[in-house]
């Protein structure tokens, strides 16, 4: 097979060294590969597409003349982790979480963090994601970010750094659990002989993170996921989720609030609902607290909430701290809330609304990405190396309009992954979203979803924009 002549092509690449030579835990799988008859790879890449077809495994992507349901690609050769790299990976993906939830319930409350000059007030306060409905409110248990997926790169000289993190309705650890399977089922010789960490006890851990929140006077929690509908990009997500907790899949039209109480119109009449795990963003939740003119959310729920007598996760208001400009101060977070050093570093950021940064990105276009510090799914983002010198200019105007709204970072050379790719194996850059629960204590998925991007020399990763999945593979010592 192929894998006997990859080349790393000078990418620090997940399983290959730079001289060419397997990583000691990728060396059992590349061997199992290369004694593979030809064909036979292609013919198990086949066989698993054909399943996330069957499974209905989709995602929509959305443009400006039509909405499009596609099969999420997906390539059957893992990316592999070590057990002692996913402790520190781990660790820092702990210690971040549990600062940043520290950070939303202070910016809502005290603001001491404002006060002492850590961070700008009016960085926090301009923030799009700023919710002033939240002000003076504490969610149960003090918990606002229940489910976070944040996302990691690895340079070329092969150093792991955070990319941003995604705190409102982190998307895919769906394809993270079927991926698996479906792995299951096209190496089970390698599942039988490698430890590899398991991910299939998610949905419970989900559920049972969910359960935590209910008001104290609820013996037996009820549980829902509260959807946009059908054309929502993650819909499969969302009816998957449910299913897999076993609990119900609502729309908004199918909760109302009565007296200050949450419930779901069923065939037997209403039933009170305590717990909404809600892939709705804040703007359309409920349109008497945020956007009047929404009809995906559920009026009065944040009535309810705020009276304790419904739980919301992930709790209204967290997108602060995913906001792409406050991103750039998480160091400073970590240390004034837990007075420890980040164990994960940032991508160096520069923030447009500061003078000085704004100078030299705009000097330097043609080295930097820009992204739009509140879009997701690789939109509104400019990768300077890869476009073009009109592009560059209509960004540069776009900064100078609104230098709030953007970020700019290095583009940095993505660590690679061998990808089957029109029937033969290339490399292709990669990034890792690990999914982290606010339990107790702070559970992270071991391993996550590793996205890549499929259209050779890109580093955008997004399925919204050419990407696909792999499963990764986290070993156990």
């Amino acid at each position: 097979m192929e894998l006997a002549t990859y080349e790393t092509e000078g990418f620090f690449d997940e399983l290959f060294t730079a001289s060419g030579q397997p990583r000691s835990i990728a060396q059992p799988l590349i061997e199992r590969i290369n004694q593979m008859p030809p064909g036979e790879m292609r013919r198990r890449q086949t066989a698993a597409d054909r399943v996330l077809y069957q499974m209905g495994i989709t995602f929509t992507v959305y443009n400006e003349e039509r909405t499009t349901e596609r099969v999420l690609p997906f390539d059957i050769i893992p990316r592999m982790i070590e057990a002692r790299d996913w402790v520190r990976i781990e660790s820092g993906l702990r210690q971040r979480i549990e600062a940043l939830n520290l950070f939303i319930q202070d910016v809502y409350n005290d603001q001491k963090i404002l006060k002492d000059g850590v961070i700008p007030t009016e960085l926090v306060l301009s923030s799009a994601a700023y919710r002033p409905q939240c002000v003076g409110f504490t969610p149960p248990k003090g918990i606002w970010c229940h489910i976070t997926g944040t996302d990691l790169v690895r340079d070329g000289d092969g150093v792991l750094y955070v990319l941003e993190d995604n705190m409102r309705c982190p998307s895919g650890v769906s394809y993270v659990l079927e991926n698996r399977q479906i792995l299951k089922r096209t190496f089970p010789g390698a599942f039988s002989t490698m430890k590899i960490q398991p991910v299939d006890d998610y949905p419970d851990r989900l559920f049972e993170t969910l359960v935590s929140l209910a008001p104290t006077h609820v013996d037996a929690p009820s549980v829902a996921v509260l959807t946009p509908g059908i054309f929502n990009s993650a819909y499969f997500e969302h009816s998957y989720l449910a299913k897999q907790m076993g609990v119900e899949l609502v729309e908004g039209h199918d909760l109302i609030v009565k007296d200050d109480w949450v419930f779901m119109r069923t065939t037997r009449g209403l039933e009170r609902v305590d717990v909404i795990y809600r892939r709705i963003d804040d703007d359309f939740l409920d349109p008497k607290s945020f956007r009047p003119d929404s009809l995906l959310g559920v009026p009065g729920i944040m009535d309810a909430y705020k009276k304790g007598r419904v739980a919301l996760a992930n709790a209204p208001g967290t997108g602060i701290a995913d906001d792409k400009a406050i991103y750039a101060y998480v160091h400073k977070i970590i240390k004034y809330y837990l007075d420890q050093d980040a164990i994960l570093p940032n991508v160096p950021t520069y923030l447009c609304s500061d003078p000085k940064d704004r100078e030299y990105v705009l000097a330097n276009l043609d080295k930097l990405v820009v992204k739009a510090v509140n879009e997701s799914g690789g939109y509104g983002m400019l990768v300077g190396p890869h476009a073009t010198q009109e592009e560059r200019a209509v960004f540069a105007e776009k900064i100078k309009g609104a230098p709030r709204n953007f970020i700019a970072q290095p583009t940095l050379s993505l660590s690679r992954a061998p990808t089957l790719v029109n029937g033969h194996i290339e490399g292709r850059h990669v990034d890792l979203r690990p999914y982290i629960l606010y339990s107790n204590p702070i559970y992270v998925m071991p391993g996550g979803l590793t996205r890549v991007a499929l259209r050779k020399g890109s580093l955008v990763v997004n399925s919204s924009q050419g990407g696909g999945s792999k499963d990764t593979w986290v070993l156990q010592d």
